[in-house]
Formats: C-alpha cells, sequence, structure tokens
C-alpha cells in the first residue's frame, strides 16, 4: 500500500443482525486493494477501515457493502435502509414494490430522526415474514379443496418466492469470496427439499428462516437502543445568556466559556461549572447515583443530569463532543473493537467449522446410500438437515450479544470499560491495588496541626503557601487553602518546582524553601530527634506530616489528613467475599500508611514512588490477576503495568485515556460492582456458548438417526440464536451492585 496516500475511513452500516452480518461486511471489504485494518464493529454499526484511494475508491467500498445486501452512508450523512426484502409482483402484497431492492440502490430513511425506531412491519425483513407466512397458509388452504398436485405446485411456489431474495444474496456473497453463508446453505437446503419431493417442508423452512431473521434484527435493535439511549440524555437546546438576555440555541454548538441557564426539571446541556445558584442535581442518568447532589458556585455539572430546584447558571467547559455522555458513548461503541480473546477463538473456530459442517453434510448424503445401499432420498434430506443445523450464526453471536449488553449495563450504572478484552480480564481480577489519595480518600485533605519551630503559625502558613501557590497536589492545595482560611497573605515565590513524591520549592526573598516530606528533611540533614519524634506522634494519628525548610533548617511542621471514603471498609468487605484481595499504595509513610490501613482492614506498601508503584504492581502481577485502581496522573504508569486499570471518574483526563475502564461515581463500592458484572458477563457467555453448541450437537445427531427433520433444523439455527441474543440481552437488567457472590446466580440477572 501506498502510506503516502492512505488514510482511515468511517461509514456507518445498516442491516447487520448478528456476528455473521459483520463478517460478511468485513469479507466483502477486505480483500479489495488497498484496504487494510478493516474493523466492523455489529452494534455500533461502524465500518472503519484504511484506505488507499489511489488503488480502491471510496465508492468501489460501498458498492462492495451494498453488494452484500446492507446498506452503507459516510460517516455523518443520513443511514441508508439495507437492501432485501420480497420478491412479488406489484400489487400482490402491500408495499412489495417498495420491497424489491434486490438490484436496486437502497433507499434513504424519511423522517427527522435517523435512529427512530422502525414497526418490524414494515422493514425488509418483517415484510419477508409477512409474504412468505401469507403464500405458505394459502398453500396450506388450497390443499383443503384443490387435488394434491395443485397444492404441491402452490408450495413449490412460495417455497421459490421466499428463497428467491435469499439466493441472490447468497450468490453475491460467494462472488466475494464467501462462499459459506446461512444464505448459501438455506438455498441449498430449500432448492433440494424441492427436487427431492419435499415442497411442503421446504417452505416451512423458507418461513421459519424469515422469522429467524427477524427476530435477530428487533433483538439486535434493543440492544443498539440501549446504547442510543445514553446520546439522548444530552437535550437538544440549551438557554444560552447573550447580553443580558437568554435565547435558544442547538447544544451541540455550546463553546468553553459561554454561560448558559438551567432552570428546574432541565437537563443540564454540557460539562460545565456552576457560578450561580445553589440546587441539587440528580445525576443519576449520568453515574447511576440515585441520590441528587448538592451543587454551588464552583461545583462541576455533567450532561444529561437534571436540575431539580433552583435556577443554575453555569459555564460551559467542555465543547459537546467532550462532554462527558460523549465520552461514555465513544468509550462505549469504540469498547466494541476491543475484543475478547473468547470472541477471538470463535471467529477462527467457525471459519475451519462451516466447511467441516459442508464435508460432514455431503458424507451423510453419499456414504450410506454407496456404502450400505440405502435410499437416496432419504439421506439427501438429512444432509440438507445437518447444513441448516451446523450454522454457526448463533456461536459466532455468543459473544459480542453479551459484551455489549454488559458495556451497556455499565455504562447506565457508572462503569466504563473499554472492550470484551477489559471484561474478560477484570472477571479474572484476584487482586485489587488502591492508590490511596483520592480514590480510598476524598482526596481533599485539611490541615489539622501547625507546629511552629521559629517566628509565627501565620508566617509558616504564608511560606509554606507561597511555595504551594498554583500547586495541583492536594496537599499543597489544602496548605494554601489553609492560609486563605486564616487571612494569611500568600508571599511572593519564584523558580517554584516540584520535587516528585517528595513536596516542592521556590525561592522567596532570595532563600531557597521547601515544604516536603520527613524524608525530604532527612536527606538534607534537616530532620532532628526533636523533629522525628514530633513526626512520629501525628504519623500514629493517621496524619501526613510535612517539613517547612528554609536553607534547608526547619521553620516548622504542618499535618493534614485526608479521610477514606466512607464505603472503603464494605467495598474492600465485598472484594473478600469475592475471593479477591487487597492491597493499598501510597507514597505516605509506615505509620500513617498503617494508621490508615489498619481502619479500612486492608493490607498496604508504603513509601512508594511513582516508579515504585509499577514495580509493586509488576511483583504482584507474577502470582496474581491484578486490577488498579487509580486517579491522578502519577497513577498512569501503575493503571498501565496492571492486568486491568480502572480510573476513578473524577481522575485526570491522563489517568482515565491510560486505565483500561473507569468509575464515573467515585464510589469504591463500584469496584467489586464492576467485577460482578464482569464474572457474570462471562457466565453468560458460557451459557451461551452451552446453548449454541448444545442444541445444534442434539439436533444433528436426531437428525442424522432421521428423528426430526427440515423444520426443526431451521429452528435449531434460528431458534439457538434467538436464544443466545435474549439470554444476553438480560444482562441489560443486571445490578452490578446487588448480591453478591457466592448467593447471586446468573440465572437470577434479569431481576
Amino acid at each position: 500500500m501506498a502510506d503516502g496516500h492512505a488514510g482511515q475511513r468511517e461509514w456507518r452500516v445498516t442491516g447487520m443482525d448478528c456476528g455473521s452480518c459483520a463478517a460478511k461486511v468485513r469479507g466483502a471489504v477486505e480483500r479489495l486493494p488497498g484496504v487494510a485494518d478493516v474493523d466492523v464493529a455489529l452494534m455500533a454499526e461502524r465500518l472503519r477501515l484504511t484506505l488507499d484511494e489511489t488503488q480502491t475508491p471510496p465508492e468501489r467500498i460501498e458498492k462492495a457493502v451494498r453488494g452484500v445486501g446492507f446498506g452503507i452512508a459516510a460517516k455523518g450523512a443520513r443511514p441508508e435502509k439495507p437492501k432485501g426484502g420480497i420478491v412479488l409482483p406489484d400489487g400482490a402484497f402491500p408495499d412489495a414494490a417498495e420491497a424489491v431492492e434486490i438490484d436496486s440502490e437502497p433507499k434513504e430513511t424519511t423522517g427527522p430522526d435517523d435512529d427512530a425506531p422502525i414497526s418490524w412491519v414494515k422493514t425488509a425483513k418483517g415484510r419477508l415474514v409477512l409474504g412468505t407466512g401469507a403464500l405458505l397458509a394459502a398453500a396450506w388452504a388450497l390443499r383443503l379443496v384443490l387435488p394434491a398436485e395443485s397444492a404441491h405446485w402452490a408450495f413449490v411456489l412460495a417455497t421459490l418466492v421466499g428463497i428467491v431474495p435469499v439466493a441472490q444474496r447468497a450468490f453475491a456473497m460467494t462472488r466475494a469470496g464467501m462462499p459459506f453463508t446461512i444464505e448459501m446453505l438455506m438455498t441449498i437446503a430449500a432448492g433440494g427439499a424441492l427436487i427431492i419431493g419435499e415442497p411442503e417442508e421446504a417452505a416451512l423452512v423458507v418461513f421459519l428462516f424469515a422469522v429467524g431473521e427477524l427476530l435477530e434484527g428487533v433483538s439486535a435493535g434493543k440492544a443498539r437502543d440501549s446504547i442510543r439511549a445514553l446520546s439522548k440524555l444530552v437535550p437538544k437546546t440549551a438557554r444560552l445568556e447573550v447580553g443580558g438576555k437568554t435565547r435558544e440555541v442547538a447544544a451541540e454548538k455550546l463553546q468553553v466559556g459561554q454561560i448558559v441557564q438551567v432552570r428546574p426539571g432541565d437537563r443540564v446541556p454540557c460539562d460545565g461549572e456552576v457560578i450561580d445558584g445553589t440546587s441539587g442535581v440528580d445525576e443519576s442518568p449520568v453515574t447511576g447515583e440515585s441520590v441528587p447532589s448538592l451543587k454551588e458556585p464552583g461545583a462541576e455539572v455533567f450532561a444529561g443530569s437534571i436540575n431539580a430546584e433552583a435556577l443554575l447558571r453555569v459555564r460551559v467547559t467542555k465543547a459537546a463532543e467532550d462532554n462527558t455522555i460523549a465520552r461514555i458513548v465513544r468509550v462505549v461503541e469504540e469498547a466494541e473493537s476491543a475484543r475478547a480473546p473468547t470472541e477471538r477463538f470463535i471467529d477462527r473456530f467457525s471459519r475451519v467449522y462451516m466447511p467441516a459442517v459442508v464435508a460432514t453434510a455431503v458424507l451423510v448424503a453419499v456414504v450410506p446410500p454407496l456404502a450400505f445401499g440405502l435410499a437416496w432420498g432419504e439421506w439427501v434430506y438429512r444432509a440438507l438437515a445437518v447444513l441448516l443445523i451446523g450454522c454457526p450464526c448463533a456461536l459466532v453471536i455468543s459473544v459480542p450479544a453479551s459484551i455489549t449488553s454488559a458495556l451497556s449495563t455499565g455504562a447506565r450504572n457508572g462503569l466504563l470499560m473499554k472492550g470484551g478484552a477489559v471484561i474478560e480480564a477484570a472477571a479474572r481480577t484476584t487482586y485489587v491495588a488502591f492508590d490511596k489519595t483520592g480514590t480510598l480518600t476524598h482526596g481533599r485533605p485539611r490541615v489539622t496541626d501547625v507546629s511552629v519551630l521559629s517566628g509565627s503559625a501565620d508566617d509558616l502558613m504564608a511560606l509554606a503557601a507561597g511555595v504551594e501557590s498554583g500547586a495541583s497536589h492536594p496537599l499543597g492545595q489544602a496548605i494554601c487553602a489553609e492560609a486563605e482560611r486564616r487571612g494569611v497573605g500568600t508571599v511572593a515565590a519564584t523558580g517554584g518546582r516540584a520535587l516528585p513524591g517528595k513536596g516542592a520549592e521556590a525561592s522567596i526573598d532570595g532563600a531557597i524553601v521547601c515544604v516536603g516530606s520527613p524524608r525530604l528533611a532527612e536527606e538534607r540533614g534537616a530532620l532532628t530527634d526533636d523533629l522525628r519524634s514530633r513526626v512520629a506522634a501525628l504519623e500514629a494519628d493517621g496524619k501526613t506530616v510535612v517539613i517547612v525548610l528554609c536553607e534547608d533548617v526547619p521553620q516548622g511542621l504542618i499535618a493534614l489528613r485526608d479521610e477514606p471514603r466512607t464505603d472503603v471498609a464494605d467495598a474492600v468487605a465485598q472484594l473478600h467475599s469475592l475471593g479477591i484481595s487487597s492491597v493499598m499504595l501510597t507514597g505516605d509513610n509506615p505509620r500513617t500508611a498503617q494508621a490508615i490501613a489498619d481502619g479500612l482492614g486492608i493490607e498496604h506498601r508504603s513509601e512508594l514512588m511513582p516508579e515504585d508503584k509499577v514495580t509493586a504492581i509488576r511483583e504482584l502481577t507474577t502470582d496474581a490477576r491484578v486490577m488498579m485502581i487509580g486517579d491522578g496522573i502519577n497513577d498512569a504508569p501503575a493503571l498501565a503495568a496492571a492486568h486491568v486499570g480502572v480510573a476513578m471518574g473524577s481522575g485526570t483526563d491522563v489517568a482515565l485515556e491510560t486505565a483500561d475502564a473507569a468509575i464515573l461515581r467515585n464510589r469504591v463500592t463500584d469496584v467489586p460492582a464492576k467485577i460482578r458484572l464482569t464474572r457474570a458477563t462471562m457466565r453468560n457467555i458460557r451459557q451461551n456458548i452451552a446453548i449454541a453448541l448444545g442444541l445444534k450437537a442434539v439436533f444433528l445427531v436426531t437428525t442424522v438417526l432421521g428423528v426430526t427433520g427440515l423444520w426443526i433444523a431451521i429452528l435449531a439455527d434460528t431458534g439457538a440464536t434467538v436464544l443466545v441474543t435474549m439470554n444476553a440481552l438480560r444482562l441489560l437488567f443486571f445490578r452490578p451492585a446487588g448480591t453478591p457472590e457466592p448467593t447471586e446466580r446468573i440465572g437470577a440477572t434479569a431481576e
């Protein structure tokens, strides 16, 4: 490929209802010259690839996708109707003429909302069900009043009318290099049944196939609707303040820095900061937190949350494409590309499985008649049934259907995960490592003690606040807040710099002033025995101590405490009930860490620099499957080193981008909730695989033995697909914060 001409392109593909549909789209385009990195997302209806337009123009990509029966439109354009339908004479059935789209360009959907649900009756698959059903019923009625031969031809007609669009798709996919598809197997089975004189059964098989495809489409639509509902949480319009007046504008056009009004009962149209007003805000649509959160000036609000009480004026802090809801939707949609190892294995397995099924059917058709002189007609019939049973649709959809439902449920409950691979890894977690500040604690420490060695307490706070002025670290911010509370003016400082893991220093009136840990003071030879005993006493109470040095001479001590979150002990207990150990990783000294850890019932490792946390995670991963929970920039390397990195929702963008998952509502109990959801998902996947393979195995044996026939065979295929999809959809009702294991059962997920 000529890299200089290659670029990424994206389309929306409509009409995909199962994993085999996505495979057909992938197969249609990946063989074209200049095409690479093909990614087809079933639930997001997305086709993304790298394309060298000097070898293949975009129009050829679109033609290839339409050629195998799907609608395609460029990203951002109105989606197309997929091809398909039932071929009937004009007027023979309502809307039949519109349904003849096999050889014509697909039509665009109509209406203001491209994603508005369409009644199944108006879809091509719905018309196929109604048409084939009506013809089958008419054939049965004719059999009651006409001679047997006339009824015979009525069933033949019903079969041909229903199988023609299926056959056309089958041959289109064969030309695209995909001969082993359910459409081809259906065509062979129905055609073979006609040849061996079983038109009634052939017509019934065609009808049942149409019903199964319709149910697949409805099920896939339900799963997609649960994801699209997220993006609809953000209101379409916002009340923008302009020149002292308000006017309604499109929410997606809001710009950072603008001021909007949010009335009681309105949804917040943007991520922003409250600048005026006090009100309770229901954030449950975004975070799943049912208790309204009090918002005052300076507080952060999320797009999609609901203002419950009083008028708020909000300054926009993020553009529409970067707000919380947009990021959630993006994570969920992109997560489809991060496929679980189980899903990748099944994809590889199905490529071998389909040819093996065809070979088995051929053997069933020819070996008994040739080797044992048995009847050709009977064994050809059984071989046709084997073909239908062997279709891997249910197996292929078993994993992505469960993954998509889990991602949607997680997003609704403030538990984001970036794909099936993350879900599978999280389900295997045996050890959870927590950062302390901002994760196990609120991240808002406050000054508790000021111990002066030289000068006054106000002088000490002025020096410390001067060094920490503009600091992003919670301890530095707490020191500045305490100085402001005391009414102490911050002294001017220059040349300020952070000392990672140790503190900060700056130049004040020509002297170097440091605010740092006792370890920094010891490194600089300033930690006397008296200081050491004072520090030990404060740390024994679980406080963090910083020492203020001026030219390496101690000026005093400042003690701070960051209270643990109220739900930490409960979260640790829940993890223990799940068979998971936990540990706290902190840069605090051993005494402070011990005091906090003892109160929470958790192991701890202390005095860890950022690189030490990475080392600790790597040590843990040698014997355990480790999930790391953190929130700060300094946690990003450790998040990346763990098997699963989880960022707290209030954390930095760096942590959120680095992490594999996120907890939006900052509740530590959501860690065990996330693990429960992932374990339930993996159980659901195993159930789906058992359903898909178990039904096929049973009916394969009964078919070869002559107990069941063609119409049961098609039920074994489409029925298994529908069962698998419906079982996966039960995860949409799963409550991650529900009853902990072992009393929780996957059979009780749809509570």
